[in-house]
């Protein structure tokens, strides 16, 4: 029923902007509508002055390195060429292996435009493989993609890629919840408006560090800057703030001191500029500013250790957060290292570990009267209800489910999608629950997007009731009636109570 409801009113959305998405085509677009170039392959003997004749004999800024489409070693690009050769000096006669970029990233034929840009953006790569059956097929370019969009986000994050002042930053951002709401009004589902606020924030962020490594100097270890909570889920909105740490390399007695000092005065200016751009600083402290989110590798594994031992409630509701992460600059190797560590102490962890994550998930409960209506609150003389708690519980709900499972994704749909192929959720309740959770996180951003734009001083996580119609009261009953359901499922699976 439920599913029948949002795809009722989705389709009442879409007749409504029916204009915008006969000229947004953009977002209907997969990978397999471009006209993709087929692959051009080099031997890794090839001489780099004849492979540089190839890309200009060809018009290509793009070669690939193997000896067959199923044998692809790496890829050069013009600005190979320019960076590791014109740059350094290297003799064109050498052969091409010593100059082959070997970080590849590949994408389904079937997948979106949006998917595809979006994953440039978070690979900071210029360009994709086009895999079908395991097998490479061709590639296509960022500038491919983005003459079929001459406007829209994906210009807008190029442009903030290419920003450096914080001023200049700062203005980007201010312009987000213009870009979300038209994004929201033309039809795009709410995954991929979240994932186009979290990879402006990430660009944003990553500029910002970039420039303190400029003002300060290199680091003097190596280190990986993550983030936590909804923006290492990929799912921020338009009301955000900065739950971030750094894990640097142990180091030698006699430099621990100078290193760790090095990272908090990093930390510090970070948070500062994003704060100043517009990412506010975090109440709770939980920044790597605060010395107790900035450590050596063994320290945060010595975290995780005590975290999952100790296994009380009170540590569940302080660190579920921690279990939410991803890198954003820097060695990500150090971060899979610290999760891959972090997923075995999960495998033996106490069984009361689980438990009281299964108490902290049912903190919040749908805001349902015994009547089957939503129940609400006066603010300021009006009826609303908290969206952000609502959709809390299920983010809570997919956690628990994804450390007891050994699901390693972070994002609540992923992890759903994961449960579901591991067979602890039926298709049915698995298309419940992404339907539900993706309906919940339109509707926030919505109401964000316009409470921001409106300049107004309501809550920005707060629904004014008289605001919905009929049509999304039915749903959100329905959403919250699902919610319940699964929060008594947890219950006595995770606390073995009613």
């Amino acid at each position: 029923m439920l599913y029948r409801i949002i795809q009722r009113l989705s389709i009442l959305g879409k007749m409504e902007n029916a204009p915008s998405f006969i000229s947004d085509q953009f977002y209907t677009k997969r990978v397999s509508d471009l006209h993709f170039r087929h692959l051009r392959l080099v031997s890794s003997d090839t001489s780099i002055q004849d492979c540089a004749k190839r890309m200009a004999r060809e018009q290509v800024s793009c070669l690939f390195v193997g000896e067959s489409s199923d044998q692809i070693e790496g890829y050069i690009t013009d600005i190979t060429l320019r960076d590791e050769v014109l740059a350094k000096g290297l003799s064109p006669d050498e052969p091409v292996k010593l100059i082959v970029e070997y970080k590849m990233v590949s994408i389904s034929p079937d997948a979106s435009l949006v998917e595809a840009l979006l994953l440039m953006f978070r690979t900071k790569s210029r360009y994709l493989l086009v895999e079908d059956q395991f097998q490479f097929i061709g590639w296509i370019s960022r500038n491919k993609i983005l003459t079929e969009q001459s406007q829209g986000p994906f210009m807008f994050i190029q442009s903030v890629k290419e920003a450096r002042q914080i001023s200049e930053l700062k203005s980007k951002w201010d312009r987000m919840p213009e870009i979300i709401h038209l994004l929201l009004s033309r039809g795009m589902k709410a995954a991929y408006v979240n994932q186009i606020i979290t990879t402006v924030a990430d660009t944003i962020t990553q500029r910002v560090i970039e420039r303190v490594i400029k003002e300060i100097g290199p680091a003097p270890a190596k280190f990986v800057f993550f983030v936590l909570g909804s923006e290492g889920r990929g799912e921020l909105t338009l009301n955000t703030d900065q739950d971030n740490a750094i894990i640097y390399e142990d180091k030698a007695n006699e430099q621990r001191e100078s290193v760790r000092a090095y990272f908090l005065d990093f930390a510090t200016r970070v948070s500062t500029a994003l704060d100043q751009i517009g990412i506010d600083l975090c109440e709770g402290d939980l920044m790597a500013m605060n010395p107790k989110w900035t450590h050596s590798l063994s320290h945060w594994k010595r975290n995780y250790e005590s975290w999952i031992a100790d296994a009380s409630q009170e540590t569940a509701m302080k660190y579920s957060t921690f279990f939410d992460c991803r890198a954003i600059f820097g060695e990500e190797g150090l971060l899979e290292e610290l999760k891959n560590y972090m997923y075995k102490l999960v495998e033996s962890a106490p069984e009361r570990f689980f438990v009281n994550l299964g108490y902290n998930a049912l903190q919040y409960e749908p805001p349902l009267t015994f009547f089957r209506k939503i129940r609400t609150e006066k603010i300021d003389g009006e009826k609303q209800f908290n969206l952000k708690h609502a959709m809390r519980t299920m983010v809570d709900l997919a956690r628990v489910y994804a450390l007891r499972h050994q699901v390693q994704a972070t994002n609540t749909s992923e992890r759903i999608q994961s449960l579901q192929e591991k067979g602890v959720f039926s298709a049915a309740e698995c298309q419940e629950l992404n339907h539900a959770f993706s309906y919940l996180m339109a509707l926030r951003l919505e109401n964000q997007a316009e409470i921001i734009m409106a300049k107004s001083p309501q809550p920005l996580n707060w629904v004014k009731i008289d605001r919905l119609t009929k049509v999304q009261t039915v749903t959100l009953i329905e959403i919250f009636k699902v919610i319940r359901d699964f929060q008594a499922r947890m219950r006595i699976s995770f606390t073995k109570s009613l």
